[in-house]
């Protein structure tokens, strides 16, 4: 039995939290679980809500994720077996160096990114990796869905319906609807980085940039979703696909937008709203950004008002056997049941999952070796078991 400590409790660390408490009911993989983040009352509300559904007693703390010592204060007083970070991307390299010197494992959901720079990279994690092997400690990282399950679904593929991948389309849809003008299904701030940075693709052993949002195809989405238009964008996971799948020769990453939603994203992109730098307004800086995000709807208030499905998952062709196959594996997860499940949209649901079952490997021993991995570097098959008896279940089909 381990004992756990999770860092934040925004929409998705509260679904960590009642899917671990979930967990530990069922098998006792998790012990004791500690949720902190920056605002204890946020912990105490989601810590009710874990309670009242699963009946799991769940303690909290306060802690600033950009503060090393006061991270190390926590760790110590907790002393849990491992750090689930679900806190902001800047703040992983903070909770890394806590975790090494604490002697703590380590798993987040999100590449480590600069404050300043809106640029996906995990050349920074990536470094800690002779720390990590040396500590004798593991950090696994993107145990999210993409990155997370898209790359689980990649080696599973590999191990299962194909010798080799050369094309990879990791494609994610949220087919559902908030009503309202303007939101964002996870933190706002994050969100708009990732969507106004350029578009870029693996394409025959080079990076290819794109401008944002300027490609886009037709898909069509099983389980009633249809046909939806999808836009080319950067993700993380890419990075170390690319590295890690046999024969790949291209690989990218797509996502559906509303029309809604990208006239707003582009009016307010005009006026300066989405700038990530700061500027001086009334004697003090501010970062428009993230006046933007404060003014947005708390995307944990959109559980209750979200209708609909998300379907994510990787289309991909390749050699099985020397002949040419085509493979699509995905999930389809409904928001309202979500909603009722865990009281979360989908979209927090389907990053938070992952997250408890990359935990749940790691303390059952099957994925824990020294180092920092991502997610395809393991062996996907108890994960994927997983997924169907924790929410998520997954499809895998031949395409003609």
């Amino acid at each position: 039995m381990a004992n756990i400590l999770i860092i934040g409790a925004g929409g998705v660390g509260s679904v960590v939290a009642h899917k671990c408490a979930q967990a530990a009911k069922a098998t006792g993989v998790f012990d004791s679980i500690t949720l902190a983040s920056r605002r204890r009352e946020r912990c105490d509300t989601v810590a009710t809500s874990v309670r009242e559904r699963t009946g799991f007693h769940m303690p909290t703390a306060q802690v600033d994720a950009d503060n090393v010592p006061e991270l190390c204060a926590l760790l110590r007083e907790v002393k849990p077996d491992m750090v689930l970070n679900l806190a902001l991307p800047y703040q992983d390299l903070h909770i890394m160096d806590a975790c090494l010197e604490c002697g703590v494992h380590y798993l987040d959901t999100a590449n480590y990114e600069p404050l300043d720079t809106a640029r996906f990279e995990y050349k920074w994690q990536w470094a800690y990796q002779e720390r990590f092997r040396q500590a004798g400690l593991t950090a696994l990282l993107g145990s999210g869905f993409d990155p997370g399950v898209t790359n689980v679904f990649a080696a599973w593929v590999l191990k299962h319906e194909l010798d080799e991948v050369h094309v990879l389309d990791i494609i994610d849809c949220n087919a559902g609807d908030h009503g309202q003008p303007f939101a964002t299904n996870f933190n706002p701030e994050i969100n708009i980085r990732e969507v106004t940075a350029r578009g870029r693709y693996w394409e025959r052993g080079e990076w290819v940039e794109t401008d944002p949002l300027s490609w886009s195809m037709n898909f069509d989405f099983p389980d009633g979703i249809g046909p939806k238009k999808c836009y080319l964008m950067y993700h993380e996971e890419l990075e170390s696909l690319v590295q890690n799948l046999k024969g790949i020769r291209r690989a990218r990453f797509w996502m559906t937008f509303s029309d809604n939603y990208l006239n707003h994203l582009k009016v307010l992109g005009n006026v300066g709203m989405t700038r990530i730098d700061p500027v001086r307004f009334q004697g003090q800086d501010i970062v428009p950004i993230q006046f933007l995000s404060a003014l947005l709807p708390d995307p944990s208030s959109l559980g209750p008002l979200t209708r609909g499905k998300t379907c994510i998952g990787n289309l991909m062709r390749g050699l099985k056997n020397g002949r040419e196959k085509t493979v699509y594996i995905y999930n389809v997860c409904d928001h309202e049941a979500c909603y009722a499940e865990v009281g979360s949209q989908a979209i927090s649901y389907t990053t938070g999952v992952p997250a408890m079952i990359g935990a749940k490997m790691m303390m059952e021993g099957q994925w824990l070796a020294p180092g920092v991995w991502n997610m395809e570097q393991m062996d996907p098959d108890p994960f994927m078991a997983d997924l169907k008896l924790y929410g998520l279940p997954w499809q895998c089909v031949e395409i003609g």
